[in-house]
């Protein structure tokens, strides 16, 4: 789960949804918790809530896409900046800060 400040729920939605292009979840038959947002990846799901306290925590879920470099490509085209991470022997990455703060990682498998 990725926290939002309270009031910017439209903001992640824009973000998420727009930016991102991910699926919301609307239609579950249920209600969600606690107002959460959800969207779909692939075979998973991204839980976003708002909570008072929200600080940059180095935590972050990390999700392995097809093409990084296209990953990469989008984050520029939305003036987000993107940090490169350290090297690893079987994997490309990098990391962004989404407009709450959340640190996301993307990851390329090589070899």
């Amino acid at each position: 789960m990725l926290c939002i400040p309270p009031g910017t729920e439209q903001q992640a939605r824009e973000f998420y949804g727009g930016v991102l292009g991910l699926e919301e979840l609307n239609d579950l038959g249920y209600p969600l918790p606690n107002g959460a947002i959800w969207f779909q990846m692939g075979d998973i799901q991204l839980h976003i809530r708002a909570e008072a306290v929200h600080d940059m925590s180095q935590r972050h879920p990390a999700f392995e896409v097809a093409d990084l470099e296209a990953a990469r490509a989008v984050m520029e085209q939305h003036g987000i900046p993107v940090k490169n991470e350290s090297k690893i022997p079987d994997r490309n990455r990098f990391s962004f800060r989404d407009p709450f703060g959340n640190r996301i990682e993307l990851i390329e498998m090589i070899g």
